[in-house]
């Protein structure tokens, strides 16, 4: 403030010999400039003061002071860390960023944007810009405010001057996401909320469903509750991003382009249960949660148990849907995918459209006709072009998976299969035994058999009576031919 009010007052050294001019400049030199915390707090104090601070170019010195300081301070604590061979620790990395969010958004992003192109590392931005959203958005809490409000503008120049501060190296998602959230019902820029969702997309594997449940900014009661476009283009972007890989395996060995095939599966889980979520929206349409569940290729859903469980909510949040409109999104689900569980459901759920009840059924026996014919590979799925995609270095066997554990897997499967065929040789004889125990049960109660029963010991009381009469030998005629005549007789007609 005295060095503001020197310069308004002309108290230079053309009037007096160490004039307050002189003086104050000292005083910054020897105690501001060379301390970063000191040229933080002027720094601060410069906002009340402005124009007369940025005439005199202190604003300026301070934010050069701030970030060529903060720089020495990154490289004395690497060679501290060196030399002691100790792991590097927020507190002897960015201590000094702690103070940076008292600063306006102005000074804030002039600071960091000084540092940047002095060499400030990564890790340090990232942790920097964390606190200060945390502390200037108010902890990424949601709020929906009027576009044109105050408050609006304000988070929406923060986010926006955030985004164009991140790093160009993957950031926590929960930072993208904060921010994210927070673009989206502020109405900040399209390339703002681009820019987030592009970054997102590329560590998709990472997020968990809270992260990926972006508000619509709707305050209206008939618009739906989240924004499913967003997820659509961050899910787009992980997809393209898995497409490129895919080219340039094919030309070179790309070390991340199996673990990506093998984390798609992940995301497969991610969007399953993004989608039972936003199934429970009364004004979700129909068309969107389509969309959505189909933008995943078919070789992404080894199990469509958690599609069929959000299908299976959705149906039962939005139970006057059109026929036509059930069929479509029952279609989504690949039937031969379906676990046994999920078949014993889907065959009883009453939600479901007949069709697909026949198709579960039909590939539910089709399973249980390979079991007992001990058809391994067709046991889970039905198909024997399943479960993995025949892609170049995607699937077990491929680099994702080493030998030891493709074997233990296939060793697991298979003991898992034995049991069931083994559970269903089982139900099998229970059948067999239910079945002749029936019939016994249904001979004994048929009163037509309870007749031919007494007329079968009636007779045969008679043919004992013949052979009693029979039993004297006769001398005459036919011999033993005639005396067994009649026995050979009764038992023919018997029989």
């Amino acid at each position: 403030m005295l060095r503001c009010a020197s310069h308004h007052l002309e108290m230079t050294e053309d009037f007096s010999e160490k004039n307050l001019d002189h003086r104050t400049e000292a005083f910054i030199n020897d105690q501001v400039i060379p301390n970063i915390l000191n040229s933080i707090s002027v720094l601060h104090q410069c906002e009340a003061l402005l124009p007369e601070a940025e005439d005199i170019g202190l604003v300026d010195r301070l934010v050069s002071a701030i970030a060529s300081n903060a720089c020495k301070e990154q490289l004395t604590s690497s060679l501290s860390r060196l030399e002691h061979n100790r792991a590097p620790t927020e507190t002897t990395s960015n201590w000094w960023g702690k103070s940076l969010p008292i600063l306006c958004l102005e000074f804030f992003h002039r600071v960091m944007s000084a540092a940047k192109s002095k060499g400030l590392k990564q890790e340090t931005t990232t942790n920097i810009l964390i606190d200060y959203a945390h502390k200037s958005l108010e902890g990424f809490v949601i709020v929906r405010d009027d576009v044109d409000s105050e408050s609006s503008k304000k988070r929406r120049l923060v986010v926006e001057t955030i985004v164009g501060l991140l790093p160009s190296r993957p950031v926590p998602i929960i930072l993208l996401s904060g921010l994210l959230k927070t673009a989206a019902t502020s109405s900040a820029s399209m390339a703002c909320r681009a820019d987030l969702e592009r970054r997102i997309g590329l560590q998709l594997d990472q997020a968990i469903v809270e992260d990926v449940l972006v508000p619509a900014n709707h305050n209206a009661s008939n618009y739906p509750l989240y924004d499913t476009d967003s997820m659509s283009r961050i899910l787009s972007a992980y997809l393209n991003l898995d497409e490129e890989v895919d080219e340039s395996d094919d030309d070179d060995d790309s070390p991340r382009s199996p673990k990506l095939k093998n984390l798609i599966f992940k995301v497969s889980k991610l969007l399953d249960s993004y989608l039972s979520e936003i199934a429970q929206d009364l004004n979700l349409a129909p068309s969107k949660f389509v969309a959505l569940a189909e933008l995943l290729p078919d070789h992404a859903r080894v199990v469509t148990d958690g599609l069929y469980r959000a299908v299976d909510i959705f149906l039962k949040v939005h139970p006057n849907i059109k026929e036509s409109e059930r069929y479509r999104l029952c279609k989504t689900i690949d039937c031969q995918k379906l676990s046994q569980e999920a078949c014993t459901h889907a065959a009883q759920n009453e939600r479901l459209p007949v069709q697909m009840a026949v198709q579960v059924l039909y590939f539910e026996q089709i399973r249980l006709r390979n079991a007992m014919n001990g058809g391994h590979e067709q046991f889970f799925f039905g198909s024997s072009n399943f479960p993995y995609p025949q892609r170049s270095g995607s699937g077990p066997g491929s680099g994702a998976i080493s030998p030891r554990d493709n074997y233990a897997s296939v060793r697991r499967e298979n003991r898992e299969l034995k049991l069931e065929v083994a559970r269903m040789r089982m139900r099998l004889t229970d059948l067999e035994k239910d079945h002749v125990t029936m019939k016994q049960e249904l001979v004994k109660s048929n009163p037509a058999n309870r007749m031919l029963r007494s007329f079968t010991r009636k007779l045969g009381k008679l043919g004992f009576l013949f052979r009693m009469r029979e039993v004297k030998p006769r001398v005459s005629g036919g011999g033993l031919e005639n005396r067994f005549l009649f026995q050979r007789r009764r038992r023919h007609s018997i029989s």
